[in-house]
């Protein structure tokens, strides 16, 4: 018995990021709903007693009355549930599957030799000077006077974000340079949660426990690097997802694309904060899905471009020669029987021995191997630039 263990491993850190992201944003978007929600409290001991709102929900056949408390109750129950471990169980298997997928398989998916021609340990500690210090600039701008802006602050910040991605993409490959844009929000918002909102409530509950009045500061600033990260969740998702289209990563400017979503995704995110406060104005949800379109239009016309230039270049591919370019390059892995070693079935069941084959698996076909460059995987077969303007001409005359 055969076990691909690395796969299985990748399956399984892929489920578990996706479980701990799910319970981690989930609480993060329901603090902050919670949060924007709350009423003035009605009780006028409640008031006495510090509480700074409240608010009566029903979920699941029960009634729930919730207070928040301007800094602190006068004493600590003795059951206190802390919001931590889904934030550190998200980005440790996030990072472990940056391991896994980019720097174990470095040559495969993080590495562009047509960019710079890295060793995988070099290529492995840029990305994660990258990372460490994404956390270490962002600290710095929130302890400086920017900081005390959240506006001016976001704006700083994401024009940070949009140089590094830009960066990324002159060293990586598209894929790699926008995992690792990702990697840095997501490891902006964990240690947010492990180096700032986990101790100063530590602080806050220490207080109490000695009969001292806490420090309001550690709430306000807790405060904040919840907002922060409420606002980044949006662009790490979509981050999250990008690797499965090349139509994102794999154009000109591909840098400018992800910041355009990213942009459009403030306004959508603002939507909800506005509408839990009682402010639906819909004009948020517009700007948003008119920032979406924008940036589709933007990426297909590069798109376009690319490929009439391909066109352009390239004369008319006869059927014998894009043949032998697949089968030099692509049926050691889609064939029925596969010749390569790691390879036992082909893959998503593309089987590519026939012109046939070929022109009914041709928007696939084009996405990773003329579009986005990902195919053959770590281009092990040598593929060239003009081979790849050969078989993208030929794709493109199909549809004449």
């Amino acid at each position: 018995m055969e076990i691909d263990f690395s796969s299985w491993l990748g399956l399984a850190l892929r489920w578990v990021h996706l479980i701990t992201g799910i319970a981690w944003i989930g609480s993060s978007f329901y603090f902050i709903w919670l949060d924007n929600s709350l009423k003035p409290p009605a009780d006028p001991k409640d008031k006495k007693d510090g509480v700074g709102g409240e608010l009566w929900a029903v979920h699941g056949g029960g009634f729930y009355h919730k207070k928040k408390y301007q800094v602190a109750p006068d004493h600590m129950p003795d059951d206190l549930h802390w919001f931590k471990w889904e934030a550190y169980a998200t980005w440790i298997s996030g990072f472990l599957l940056l391991c896994l997928v980019y720097y174990y398989g470095a040559g495969i998916y993080l590495i562009d030799r047509a960019k710079l021609d890295l060793h995988p340990v070099d290529a492995t500690l840029i990305g994660l000077g990258f990372i460490v210090g994404s956390w270490i600039g962002y600290n710095a701008l929130c302890k400086s006077p920017l900081g005390k802006d959240n506006r001016i602050f976001g704006f700083v910040w994401f024009a940070l974000m949009t140089a590094a991605t830009y960066v990324l993409c002159q060293i990586f490959s598209g894929r790699g340079a926008f995992i690792h844009a990702g990697a840095m929000i997501g490891t902006v918002m964990a240690a947010n949660v492990f180096m700032v909102i986990i101790p100063n409530q530590k602080k806050t509950v220490a207080a109490l426990l000695k009969g001292e009045k806490p420090d309001p500061a550690l709430g306000k600033t807790a405060k904040q690097r919840s907002l922060h990260n409420n606002y980044m969740t949006l662009p790490v998702l979509l981050i999250m997802i990008s690797n499965h289209y090349p139509m994102l990563y794999a154009v000109p400017a591909n840098w400018a694309i992800l910041a355009g979503l990213c942009a459009a995704a403030w306004p959508i995110r603002e939507f909800f904060n506005q509408k839990h406060k009682g402010n639906t104005d819909h004009r948020y949800l517009v700007a948003g899905a008119a920032g979406f379109v924008l940036v589709m239009l933007a990426a297909s016309w590069l798109q376009t471009q690319a490929r009439l230039e391909r066109l352009a270049n390239v004369g008319k591919v006869d059927d014998a020669a894009v043949m032998e370019i697949v089968k030099t390059h692509c049926t050691a892995c889609h064939a029925k029987t596969p010749s390569h070693e790691s390879v036992d079935t082909a893959p998503l069941d593309v089987v590519l021995e026939t012109l046939k084959d070929l022109r009914q698996h041709a928007v696939r076909v084009k996405a990773q191997t003329v579009d986005a460059d990902t195919m053959p995987l770590g281009n092990e077969t040598g593929m060239t630039a003009e081979e790849r303007a050969l078989l993208g001409a030929w794709l493109e005359q199909q549809k004449k």
